[in-house]
């Protein structure tokens, strides 16, 4: 059975993120089955870091379609170039927005989202999908956020989508 981390006291964002990542690498580096690793991805995240909503978005006909995720209820599928997750995946990099409420055609599939960071997963150049997470709070994510995430999305695309389909 495996055990969330016990993040210390005080523990700065990065230092969470140093403490989670490989155990979140370890998990899922045996697991062949891509929604199973992932589901367990976005629990890690979700328990660990307090997010509001912590999930994923796969590209699949053209559009992006939901797939594991922790929290409140989702937007099932997203156009290319809409919203945070359409437009990062669009243009293909992570996406910090302070406050959702200014970011233009934000889809709002929570009424209690106000920040968020949508950071693709790319192989050979091509998004194949994003992670999504939401905070109940203005301004929650920060560059510490998208370089360690960034990081974390190279390698669940390396196991995730190179290693079986």
């Amino acid at each position: 059975m495996f055990k969330l981390p016990d993040i210390p006291q005080g523990a700065t964002k990065e230092q969470a993120y140093k403490e989670i990542i490989p155990q979140i690498t370890a998990l899922i580096s045996s697991e062949t089955d891509r929604t199973a690793a992932l589901g367990n991805v976005a629990a890690m995240l979700h328990g660990c870091m307090g997010f509001f909503w912590t999930g994923f978005y796969l590209v699949k006909n053209g559009e992006l379609v939901l797939n594991a995720f922790q929290g409140p209820v989702a937007c099932s599928r997203i156009k290319y170039g809409r919203g945070v997750c359409g437009t990062a995946w669009a243009q293909r990099q992570a996406i910090v927005v302070e406050d959702v409420d200014k970011f233009p055609g934000h889809i709002a599939c929570s009424s209690l989202s106000r920040s968020e960071i949508v950071v693709p997963l790319l192989r050979n150049g091509e998004a194949v999908g994003v992670l999504d997470i939401d905070s109940d709070r203005l301004s929650a994510f920060d560059d510490t956020d998208k370089e360690m995430l960034l990081g974390l999305c190279r390698t669940i695309t390396e196991i995730c989508f190179q290693n079986y389909e």
